[in-house]
């Protein structure tokens, strides 16, 4: 099966038109024309490496791997994120999102001893929390974020895509 599944990295501005179209064409609420266009900056600087992945000929998918995170515990920690995890409904359970994750490991042990990972906590999430469980992701015991704002007691946040656990993994590496 993995043998349909073809990886490659967001180079050019061709590619950023892809990625636009078939989100939009997906997803109604996607407008933001310049998110992949900024990706494709960050991946010419260093900063970002994101994959496209493809089911035969078709984009089934894209991830991301920030080598600065947002989270404040990855970033003094130097812990490189993956980030926004998204493969297409009708690509799903084919390997592609395990395909792009070996691939985002791989590149992240070359520089760092850990990876990690923010998933949402409602159940709409529950897929990629069993998914990232099984390839042995585990709770980075800070807590809770919200907007990568730790989440106290007694103070209330909502329940929505910022709302986040954090979730680490050791990297196989010789650094």
């Amino acid at each position: 099966m993995d043998n349909q599944i073809t990886i490659r990295h967001l180079s050019n501005h061709e590619e950023v038109s892809l990625l636009n179209f078939e989100f939009s064409k997906r997803y109604p609420w996607y407008t933001s024309n310049d998110y992949f266009y900024k990706c494709l900056e960050e991946n010419i600087e260093g900063k970002r490496v994101t994959l496209m992945a493809y089911y035969g000929d078709t984009l089934a998918g894209c991830c991301h791997l920030m080598f600065t995170s947002d989270y404040p515990y990855f970033k003094t920690g130097n812990i490189p994120e993956i980030n926004d995890l998204n493969v297409f409904p009708e690509f799903r359970r084919k390997g592609i999102a395990s395909t792009m994750f070996d691939e985002l490991e791989r590149i992240a042990s070359k520089r760092s001893r850990f990876i990690g990972l923010g998933v949402g906590l409602y159940k709409d999430y529950g897929n990629a929390q069993m998914m990232y469980n099984k390839r042995g992701y585990y709770m980075d015991g800070q807590g809770i974020v919200y907007n990568n704002i730790e989440a106290k007691p007694g103070e209330q946040v909502m329940v929505d895509d910022d709302l986040l656990m954090y979730l680490i993994k050791p990297l196989d590496n010789e650094l």
